[in-house]
């Protein structure tokens, strides 16, 4: 074989082996990698398919339309309306061809678009009609409950986050302030950007959903949490009592723990947990010692709640990677939900939600059903255990220690006329000068637990530093259960 023919050779193999490896290549990306492309965000034919197919509807569960596709004169032919303005905004998300989409709109994109496999399913007994092939969300959120919200917090900033803790149903969820989701839909590009960049831009954080992906020091709240750890392993029973103090020296550290309004408290567990006495729970913090941590990771404090919201909501902050050896200091101020401790208003609903539902937290949620383009069930979200928090016996403990709080301690602003409700009251020093966020959780009626609720009023609201949970947020938790228990 003269030189010319083994170049000819060479070369020949050599194309072989590029068209090999160019098939493989196109089998790899339309068979094995066809669903992670079609996902891409990056993916502009995916998106105007998407924008330019039919979309269905995310609809309340009081009926209320909060998401719809309207006719429009462009390339896409179909424009998202979103008829509930701000007062959804921060569960529904949007769909935007410019910044991508959020929330509802996000998580369940495939059963609206009509690409959810079970949805398709269900849709092609009308596949040779002239129907249009799509899904639509129907929410567990209710639309009269999260207005509640939105009026009791009027303009403060803070959230609302009230739920089924027997299902992990969310019924509000509801953050100030919010924003229209519909400037952010819009097919002007132009138009879009300069919208997005000035709710980016807006000091007091519009598209900012604190309900679930803000943290804070949740203060006195967290002290259910400390009394739950403290009863389930036992350093703590209902017969323990205190010293009657107004500070406590941590240990290890030149500072001290004061009680609210330097305040003299203790006495028995009941005692403490009814006035809210910091002395007595930055103890038991203290003398939980390395037993705190797991103690929190049973609530899911330092983990992220399984939330069908996307983004999904953000993990809070715990003493993990803290050994008591070394901070024992922030041990104790972590009995009182200070110091590394910080939570969503979301993880604290959760809380209130496990003292309500015999220490059990089910996965919360937002989406009830998903139906077909003719209105036909396909699919209902089956609820789903979370965390075991705490036996049933130290949730029923927990229980009387909170009706104790509503009757006749620091959260008698949540009573409501022959309904019993178990509460906590929290107010939580922030950095700087700045006024305590006031925090209050509860649930309702307290002897058979249907509806479970967390409120943050940032910096005192209109309370200013003479705010506390019991005077600013117990009267919204107040209002919202008091809605809730009429019905829908």
């Amino acid at each position: 074989m003269n030189t010319m023919d083994r170049m000819i050779r060479r070369f020949g193999i050599t194309v072989v082996v590029l068209l090999l490896a160019l098939v493989g290549q196109l089998t790899y990306l339309q068979v094995v990698d066809a669903k992670k492309l079609d996902h891409d965000p990056r993916n502009v034919r995916r998106l105007v398919r998407d924008y330019s197919h039919p979309r269905g509807e995310i609809i309340t569960a009081d009926g209320k339309v909060a998401a719809k596709s309207v006719a429009s004169n462009d390339l896409f032919k179909l424009q998202r309306e979103y008829p509930l303005g701000d007062l959804l905004a921060q569960i529904v998300g949007y769909q935007s061809f410019v910044v991508g989409n959020t929330g509802v709109e996000a998580t369940y994109n495939d059963a609206l678009a009509g690409h959810d496999p079970d949805v398709a399913r269900f849709n092609f007994r009308n596949i040779l009609s002239t129907k249009d092939q799509y899904g639509s969300v129907v929410l567990t959120v209710r639309s009269d409950v999260q207005e509640v919200a939105r009026q009791a917090l009027g303009t403060q900033r803070g959230s609302v986050v009230a739920l089924d803790p027997r299902t992990g149903a969310i019924l509000a969820m509801y953050s100030n302030p919010s924003f229209n989701p519909s400037g952010l839909a819009a097919h002007n590009g132009t138009f879009v950007n300069t919208y997005f960049t000035g709710l980016n831009n807006d000091p007091t954080h519009p598209n900012l959903a604190r309900a679930y992906r803000e943290i804070y020091a949740p203060g006195s709240t967290f002290k259910v949490v400390t009394t739950a750890v403290g009863l389930g392993t036992g350093k703590v029973t209902v017969d323990s009592t205190f010293p009657v103090r107004t500070s406590l020296q941590l240990p290890d550290s030149p500072r001290t723990l004061a009680n609210f309004g330097n305040e003299s408290c203790g006495g028995t567990l009941t005692e403490s947990f009814t006035v809210s006495c910091n002395t007595t729970f930055a103890d038991i913090g203290i003398g939980l010692g390395d037993l705190f941590p797991p103690g929190m990771h049973a609530f899911g404090v330092g983990e992220r709640p399984p939330l069908d919201v996307a983004p999904g909501a953000v993990p809070s902050t715990d003493m993990d990677g803290k050994p008591f050896a070394t901070n024992k200091a922030f041990y104790g101020l972590a009995g009182i939900g200070q110091g590394f401790i910080a939570v969503t208003p979301l993880q604290m609903a959760l809380v209130a939600a496990a003292v309500a539902n015999n220490g059990v937290i089910m996965e919360p949620h937002v989406m009830s059903e998903i139906r077909d383009a003719q209105g036909g069930l396909v699919r209902r979200f089956e609820p789903k255990q979370w965390k075991q928090a705490m036996t049933p016996q130290v949730s029923a403990t927990l229980t009387t220690l909170m009706n104790g709080v509503v009757a006749n301690g620091t959260g008698t602003p949540a009573q409501i006329p022959g309904v019993p409700v178990a509460g906590k009251t929290g107010t939580a020093q922030v950095g700087g000068q700045q006024a305590p966020n006031a925090w209050f959780i509860a649930f309702a009626p307290s002897d058979a637990p249907r509806f479970a609720v967390a409120v943050i009023v940032e910096h005192g609201g209109n309370q200013g530093s003479d705010a506390t949970g019991g005077r600013v947020s117990a009267p919204i938790a107040r209002q919202v259960l008091q809605k809730l228990l009429q019905g829908p």
